[in-house]
């Protein structure tokens, strides 16, 4: 049984910075591709990065030189490091993981990912 756990979300004022945190269980994130995402209210869901797990990333254009994915294998622990934060980034921030997904070009898809967190909330 899989389960991704977030934390690492709150209120912060323009221009802060948090960083995001998920700690899976019954998965690995060196051997998964692994991605945050993000809603708002009344907005569908939308990628904002991706690690695969020879480490490749990949960004949202909106987000990149802003946001920082990362990973560390031994302590099992995606990370997403938001710097600059502007009110548009406000949302619900979810982590996603798929052992399977590893196209280039599929990092950043919604339907590619298999097993989903809770979600954190950002507010900026």
């Amino acid at each position: 049984h899989v389960q991704l756990v977030e934390s690492g979300g709150g209120s912060v004022q323009t221009g802060g910075s948090l960083r995001l945190s998920c700690a899976p269980s019954g998965l690995s994130v060196s051997d998964s591709s692994m991605a945050w995402f993000r809603q708002s209210p009344g907005k569908e869901p939308g990628a904002v990065a991706a690690i695969r797990r020879d480490d490749l990333t990949a960004y949202t254009d909106s987000v990149k030189g802003q946001f920082t994915v990362s990973k560390d294998n031994a302590m099992n622990t995606l990370y997403l490091q938001m710097d600059s934060l502007k009110p548009e980034d406000s949302a619900m921030y979810y982590c996603a993981a798929d052992r399977y997904c590893t196209g280039r070009g599929h990092l950043l898809l919604l339907a590619e990912y298999t097993e989903w967190g809770q979600g954190t909330q950002v507010t900026v």
